[in-house]
C-alpha cells in the first residue's frame, strides 16, 4: 500500500515562475467524499486518466491507491462527481531536493494557488521556499476534496490570500 506524505501551503507570490519545471493541465472530480476517505477521477493533459482512493484522518500521511483508467470511462465518471469538477494547471518546481507541485485553479476556484510538497518520512524537513504563505497542511478546506465537493456551500470561509 503507498502512503502519501505532504504539506500544503497558500502562495503568496510568483517567485516560483522562473524555475518551472513541467506543467500539466487537470481536471477532477470526486465520485465518492466521506470524511476519511475519497474516490476521485483525473484527467492530466487530456491524454491520461487515473482513478485514486485515500483512505484515512491524519493532516499529513494517508493511504493512497492509484489505478490507470480508460479515458472515456473518467469522462463519463466526471460527469456524475459530486459538486463541481476541478481545473487547474499544476507546475512541477524543484527546491533544495523536493519537489513542490503549485496548483493554480481555473474555473469555480480562478485565484486560488496552493503548492503541496511530497515527503517520503513525517520527519522530513524541506526548505520552505520565500513565495510560500501560509500552512494549510490538515485545512480540510483547502484538500481538493473539500474544494471540488463543498463548492457553494460556503460553509468554511475559505480564503484566497496567503
Amino acid at each position: 500500500m503507498a502512503k502519501e506524505i505532504e504539506r500544503k501551503f497558500l502562495v503568496r507570490s510568483d517567485g516560483w515562475r522562473s524555475a518551472v519545471e513541467t506543467k500539466s493541465a487537470l481536471r477532477q472530480g470526486y465520485i465518492a467524499s466521506m470524511d476519511d476517505r475519497s474516490v476521485r477521477v483525473r484527467i492530466l493533459d487530456g491524454r491520461k486518466a487515473r482513478l485514486t482512493i485515500k483512505i484515512g484522518r491524519s493532516a499529513i500521511t494517508r493511504d493512497e491507491f492509484e489505478y490507470d483508467i480508460p479515458i472515456a470511462d473518467a469522462e463519463e465518471l466526471l460527469q456524475n462527481a459530486i459538486g463541481i469538477v476541478i481545473e487547474k494547471t499544476r507546475y512541477r518546481v524543484p527546491h533544495e531536493g523536493f519537489v513542490w507541485e503549485v496548483d493554480v485553479f481555473a474555473g469555480e476556484h480562478r485565484g486560488l494557488v496552493i503548492a503541496e510538497v511530497e515527503m517520503t518520512a513525517e520527519t522530513d524537513d524541506p526548505a520552505l521556499p520565500a513565495w510560500l504563505g501560509r500552512e494549510v497542511t490538515g485545512d480540510f478546506r483547502y484538500s481538493n476534496q473539500a474544494l471540488a465537493t463543498e463548492y457553494g456551500h460556503d460553509r468554511h470561509g475559505l480564503s484566497h490570500s496567503a
